[in-house]
């Protein structure tokens, strides 16, 4: 359920965060599970001292809990969780670190999970209700960053809009881009690992059969993801006669320095790389 317009209600409470800087003695001590949610939190209180249990380019659905993180909750303020598989790992980490529920910021309920699929993110309205529900826990006014968002959003719709319908033909190393999809008019052909996880495996058949969808659509590219080995991608790109993109930042950003290091830049580029790959022309875009 969107909840966009909790928005202007929160704009009463600017000035009320944290003032010092992050880390300073009086700074909000924020403990995200997501790199994208950390990013958030980061953007919207810079005093807080932002810690992202999972880093750079890991791969959430293989994630294992180590000490540090239940350290890390136990001395948090404020848990900012994302939702379903993703970090269902969380709830036996909060436990055991005695972290109270009303610590807890639940950015995916307030996204609008749909069924078991976890990647809210991949669609910026989705990170607007996310960014406001944070504004609020945190007692931070979201509106500047929230119109980054929504800025984000009309500029993504403008880039997929100038690609005929008939082009926007999706191959990813898992269905992770089903809210990118589905916001802005892409036709989803298939994954190469049939699930909402990188933690299975295709089989020889489901191989043959997205090789065989591939070529009857007219798939021109087949797009891998920064998280996961494409070597598969990469023998399922050869044998259908098409080429392998750009990496998409699905599960997780990238490291400091790269195009993906922050929620923003990596939905522009992951909108460029597709862009590219379905057209086979350079982006004209952001």
């Amino acid at each position: 359920m969107m909840r966009v317009l909790l928005v202007l209600g929160l704009a009463v409470l600017a000035g009320c965060g944290s003032s010092s800087s992050g880390g300073d003695a009086g700074g909000l001590r924020v403990v995200a599970t997501t790199t994208q949610l950390a990013d958030m939190a980061r953007n919207l209180d810079p005093s807080a001292d932002v810690t992202a249990l999972l880093s750079a380019n890991t791969d959430p659905h293989a994630y294992e809990v180590r000490p540090d993180d239940v350290k890390a909750l136990a001395d948090a303020d404020f848990v900012l969780k994302s939702g379903g598989e993703t970090d269902e790992w969380l709830d036996g980490a909060l436990e055991s670190a005695g972290v109270a529920d009303d610590k807890v910021i639940d950015a995916g309920a307030a996204a609008g999970l749909e069924g078991d699929d976890p990647h809210w993110w991949q669609d910026p309205r989705r990170a607007v209700s996310a960014a406001a529900a944070i504004g609020q826990g945190l007692a931070v006014d979201p509106l500047r960053y929230v119109q980054r968002l929504q800025a984000l959003d009309r500029d993504v719709q403008a880039c997929i809009d100038a690609v005929p319908e008939e082009e926007r033909l999706l191959v990813t190393s898992h269905d992770a881009l089903g809210y990118y999809a589905r916001r802005y008019g892409i036709r989803v052909v298939g994954t190469v690992i049939p699930s909402l996880s990188t933690s299975g495996q295709p089989s020889a058949g489901e191989v043959d059969a997205l090789v065989q969808t591939i070529r009857e659509t007219g798939v021109k590219t087949i797009f891998a993801e920064s998280s996961v080995n494409a070597k598969v991608e990469q023998a399922i790109a050869s044998e259908a006669g098409v080429k392998v993109g750009k990496e998409l930042w699905a599960d997780s950003l990238g490291p400091e320095g790269s195009d993906g290091a922050t929620y923003i830049g990596s939905i522009e580029a992951n909108t460029r790389a597709l862009v590219e790959g379905f057209t086979g022309k350079p982006a004209n875009c952001f």
